[in-house]
């Protein structure tokens, strides 16, 4: 009798301490689901598309690159840089349009001679209303908005690179979007 009475506890320990072991890895699994399914709900990627990339040069030299950001992420973006060819431009060489309408290709402006404008100049180009903007702290780019970027006289450009492929490239906190276009001569 006594054996009967052992056994039936040997196996009541076992049981007990299977159900313990299956309910922590299914409460440790509800946790971790759970934790996961926050963080990527709550995580915002920044997406930027770059499009209509030019640079040009002038048969005197005079160099001007241009690029047109959209913000499709759902985070507002802070462009920290603007390079071409891997130089930085200088801040006071960078202007801006944002929430610009109009669906035509960006061009080089020969009335301007290059993009060597002021804070207020309108780009009056063929199917674009907009006014430029002269950089002065940190371009911000809220999401689903669009801006171009014309930076003027970009280093290490000149009349050689005519027909050669450079790339644009827009620094932001958190990516470095990356984009090429071919050196065209304005003439």
């Amino acid at each position: 009798m006594k054996n009967i009475l052992k056994n039936r506890l040997a196996l009541s320990t076992v049981v007990t301490t299977l159900i313990i072991l299956v309910v922590s890895v299914l409460l440790a699994g509800v946790v971790t689901y759970f934790a996961i399914n926050v963080t990527s709900t709550r995580v915002q990627e920044e997406n930027l598309s770059l499009s209509k990339q030019h640079v040009w040069v002038t048969m005197d030299g005079t160099a001007a690159a241009a690029i047109m950001v959209t913000n499709t992420g759902g985070r507002d973006v802070v462009l920290s840089k603007v390079a071409v060819r891997g130089q930085a431009s200088d801040s006071s060489d960078i202007f801006y349009a944002v929430a610009v309408t109009g669906t035509d290709d960006l061009t080089y402006d020969l009335e301007w001679d290059g993009f060597e404008i002021y804070d207020g100049d309108a780009l009056n180009q063929t199917g674009w209303t907009t006014t430029l903007t002269a950089l002065t702290g940190t371009l911000v780019l809220t999401s689903g908005e669009t801006m171009v970027i014309y930076a003027n006289s970009p280093d290490s450009i000149n009349v050689n690179d005519i027909g050669l492929t450079v790339a644009i490239t827009v620094f932001t906190s958190q990516a470095i979007h990356y984009k090429e276009s071919n050196v065209e001569a304005i003439v």
